[in-house]
């Protein structure tokens, strides 16, 4: 593997465990649409994705409804599920080490930009980040891919960066922009999605993380 002196990270499923907050904000969605809302294990693979093309995918709903469906989902999220969400034990002590060890850190979610900044300064750790990229609430930019093309557009070096994240949209994003990626299985997805998707390296805790992280120094 490269020494990786910048590193992008996921948000949900890698920072934070937002998992009760992203489902009460599906299930609010759906049943302001007079949907049916199912068990809430089967709320967990709207985590990750943009919301529309699930919401289109999974409920077989068309455009016009998965736009209210997102609409619905963000005034509950924006209110309540934004901090019904905590941090991962050992991340702040795995930022701040990485940190002084140099390393650049780059936030690259698809949750929306302002959402990510309200999240990451609710958590108290804003600062140990260079930039933040997230999608757009206009849907101009959502999936993952677009998300780290915009996070690499100051940067020339792609032998040095990584793309850290707990699904397989994160390892594709990265795959597609020319960037080496780490899968983590605390979150969301699983060894054989991550390895499917052809992460580079899988770890299976935060601790694991940054030893890994630190090793490439």
């Amino acid at each position: 593997m490269s020494t990786y002196d910048t590193i992008l990270f996921d948000l949900d499923g890698t920072l934070t465990d937002s998992g009760l907050g992203l489902t009460n904000s599906i299930a609010y969605a759906l049943e302001k649409m007079g949907l049916p809302v199912p068990p809430r294990e089967e709320l967990y693979q709207f985590i990750g994705p943009p919301l529309i093309e699930t919401f289109i995918r999974v409920n077989q709903v068309d455009l016009e409804t998965a736009k209210k469906l997102v609409i619905h989902f963000r005034a509950y999220f924006s209110q309540t599920g934004i901090f019904e969400n905590e941090l991962y034990d050992h991340i702040e002590h795995m930022l701040s080490n990485l940190q002084k060890r140099g390393k650049k850190l780059v936030l690259a979610t698809s949750k929306p930009e302002v959402f990510a900044l309200q999240i990451l300064e609710h958590f108290g750790i804003s600062d140990y980040f260079t930039k933040v990229c997230g999608s757009t609430l206009d849907e101009s930019r959502t999936d993952k891919i677009a998300v780290i093309a915009y996070a690499l557009q100051d940067i020339t070096e792609k032998a040095a960066m990584v793309m850290v994240g707990d699904r397989e949209h994160d390892i594709i994003g990265a795959k597609e922009n020319g960037i080496d990626s780490i899968g983590v299985l605390y979150g969301f997805g699983s060894r054989q999605e991550l390895q499917s998707a052809g992460a580079h390296a899988i770890v299976e805790t935060v601790t694991d993380l940054e030893n890994l992280l630190l090793a490439q120094s």
